[in-house]
C-alpha cells in the first residue's frame, strides 16, 4: 500500500467520526460539511437528496426528535467494520456497519455504503446510501 492510500484512509475514517459526531451533537450544520456541495444522501427506498442545504432540511426533522424536560434527548452512533472495497486516487469505495443509541436504548442499526473523493486536503462524501437494517418498535430516529 502506498502513502497516499494510507492518508486518504485516514482522511476518510476522520470524515465517517465528523459526520457522526457532528450529527449526535444536532450540529447538522458541520454534518453536511462532510459531503462535496453537491453530495448526495440516499435513504433505501427513497430518492437521493441533493446538496448540503437539502440534506441538512433532511436530517433536521429527523434528529430533533422529542424532547422534553422529563427527558433528555441522546444519540450516540457507532460505526463499525469499515470496509474500503476500492480506492484510488479519484475515489473510494466505503462499507460500513452503525448502531444508534438514543434515550430509549439501541434505536436502530444497519449499513453505510458511500463513494468519498478528495477535495483540497480532506475526503468527502459524494454519495451516501444508508441502509436501516432493523430500529425498535418505539424508536425515536427510524421511520
Amino acid at each position: 500500500m502506498e502513502l497516499w492510500e494510507l492518508a486518504a484512509r485516514e482522511r476518510i475514517r476522520d470524515t465517517l467520526a465528523r459526520y457522526n459526531w457532528s450529527g449526535d451533537a444536532l450540529r447538522l450544520d458541520d454534518l453536511a460539511q462532510t459531503f462535496c456541495d453537491d453530495g448526495e444522501l440516499e435513504l433505501r427506498g427513497n430518492e437521493p437528496i441533493r446538496g448540503r442545504a437539502a440534506i441538512v432540511a433532511l436530517l433536521g426533522g429527523v434528529v430533533t426528535g422529542p424532547s422534553t424536560a422529563a427527558v433528555k434527548r441522546i444519540v450516540r452512533h457507532n460505526v463499525t467494520n469499515i470496509r474500503f472495497t476500492d480506492v484510488t486516487p479519484q475515489e473510494a469505495r466505503v462499507a460500513c456497519y452503525y448502531t444508534v443509541l438514543t434515550e430509549i436504548g439501541l434505536d436502530h442499526y444497519g449499513r453505510y455504503r458511500d463513494v468519498f473523493v478528495p477535495v483540497g486536503d480532506d475526503w468527502l462524501i459524494r454519495h451516501r446510501f444508508v441502509s436501516t437494517d432493523w430500529s425498535a418498535a418505539d424508536s425515536t430516529m427510524a421511520r
